[in-house]
């Protein structure tokens, strides 16, 4: 493999769990929830992940276990917020704060232990095309269905009565209770979801991404997730392509420091937030962008008054 590949498929791995939990957060949004408890989610997921795979030795039951904590995640701050009324904002905060000191507790006891090797698809002659093969042909399960699932939720929200409804719900709650659909429980199962891919996308993190359950692993994903359905305009393609960038930011502090480029490694290691914050602000100031696709429960929160 060459330099060129193996920086190619670093970044298709870096962007995989940033996908997988932005594609879950935008369908919250789309029904008209802001959960700011995907990093907590994605922690709880991560080590979830990490128990069970390393308790039963079997990969499958690992990212099973990852999905299961993460939705539990997901159906407890939908409780809180849908059932029982809460802050939204409020409550994810407290759900992230929540999920890190959960997943610490637990993975206490796994700190240090060897993780699974998750064996990567080498698609016969495909894998063998010189600078593409690896990386599009030779990469873990999981990371195809990443692609299969992006395509599955722009399906279901374009191409499908549920995803009518979904968006439905999102852009005015009332005339869609008036219409008879049961807004709290489509938001109910639409969190569920969202915290179902947040914790795939932790477990990736401890199963395939660094086989490994370190505390606080996560590292802010959770947050450039969010930050990448807006980016994506609460579109599933876009949002895609926008986790492949973060994921090339992201691994830009390693290569820059193997090429000896002389850039302080603390000025790197922030850059993937940093481009976060400016991108958010450069989409901030495209109302007209923003109001293409923002669903109307969430407009308040992402486009400003003029």
């Amino acid at each position: 493999m060459t330099m060129v590949e193996g920086i190619l498929l670093t970044i298709v791995t870096a962007a995989t769990p940033l996908l997988f939990a932005a594609l879950g957060e935008l369908i919250a949004e789309r029904s008209g929830v802001l959960n700011l408890g995907v990093e907590g989610m994605m922690a709880v997921g991560a080590v979830m992940g990490f128990a069970g795979g390393h308790i039963t030795g079997m990969p499958v039951v690992g990212v099973l276990s990852g999905i299961v904590g993460g939705a539990a995640m997901g159906a407890l701050f939908a409780v809180i917020t849908l059932i029982f009324a809460a802050n939204q904002n409020a409550s994810g905060i407290a759900l992230t704060l929540f999920g890190l000191g959960l997943s610490g507790l637990i993975g206490n006891a796994y700190t240090g232990m060897p993780g699974l090797s998750v064996p990567r698809v080498h698609i016969p002659l495909l894998s063998d095309i010189p600078l593409i093969g690896a990386p599009i042909f030779g990469e873990d399960p999981l990371v195809y269905l990443a692609v299969a699932l992006t395509i599955a939720v722009w399906l279901f929200l374009f191409r499908t009565n549920g995803g009518l409804i979904v968006r439905a719900v999102g852009d005015n709650h009332a005339s869609a209770h008036a219409l008879g659909y049961a807004v709290i429980r489509v938001r109910f199962l639409a969190v569920m979801f969202g915290g179902a891919c947040a914790g795939l996308g932790g477990a990736y993190l401890s199963l395939v991404y660094t086989p490994q359950w370190t505390q606080a692993m996560t590292a802010g994903r959770g947050w450039i997730a969010i930050a990448l359905v807006v980016f994506g305009t609460w579109l599933p393609i876009r949002v895609a392509v926008g986790a492949l960038l973060f994921g090339g930011i992201s691994i830009l502090q390693l290569n820059a420091q193997a090429f000896g480029l002389g850039i302080p490694s603390q000025f790197l290691s922030a850059l993937p937030y940093l481009i976060t914050v400016i991108v958010l602000v450069l989409i901030s100031r495209n109302q007209a962008l923003l109001r293409i696709n923002t669903p109307a429960s969430l407009a308040r929160t992402f486009v400003p008054d003029n």
